[in-house]
């Protein structure tokens, strides 16, 4: 079971421990395609667009991991997707050669609740919580 994370779930920023580490049987530097920003909250988002967004992407012996996941990102299956923080979705991810590594579940946010949260744009495409402190 594979998950691209792009932002506190990465190895080495403050979730990948508490949620992931015990857990990840494979960790691959990935990108895949859409819009990174970083929220004043102290946390980044992603939505659908045309640029790299560059992450990791773990690999799980489990899929029990996802209920913790969906918590920590504010999603949960049976509510409306504007009840939600994000929508957890596959997407296709890609190594850094931009060779295809199938799909993975990922956390993806609506341009609007970005906007509302005051989103600022990633240009780099990379976000880290150390570039925001």
């Amino acid at each position: 079971m594979k998950v691209f994370v792009y932002g506190t779930l990465k190895p080495g920023e403050k979730n990948y421990h508490p949620y992931c580490a015990s857990q990840v049987i494979e960790t691959k530097k990935a990108y895949t395609w859409g819009q990174l920003y970083h929220l004043p909250l102290g946390y980044p988002a992603m939505t659908t667009g045309k640029s790299k967004v560059m992450g990791f992407l773990l690999t799980f012996s489990n899929e029990e991991i996802l209920e913790s996941l969906d918590e920590l990102e504010d999603y949960h299956p049976q509510r409306s997707p504007q009840d939600n923080e994000y929508e957890r979705q596959k997407i296709l991810v890609y190594d850094l050669a931009g060779e295809p590594l199938g799909e993975a579940w990922s956390y993806i946010m609506t341009l609007k609740k970005v906007e509302q949260l005051k989103g600022v744009l990633v240009p780099s495409g990379w976000w880290s919580i150390n570039s925001y402190q």
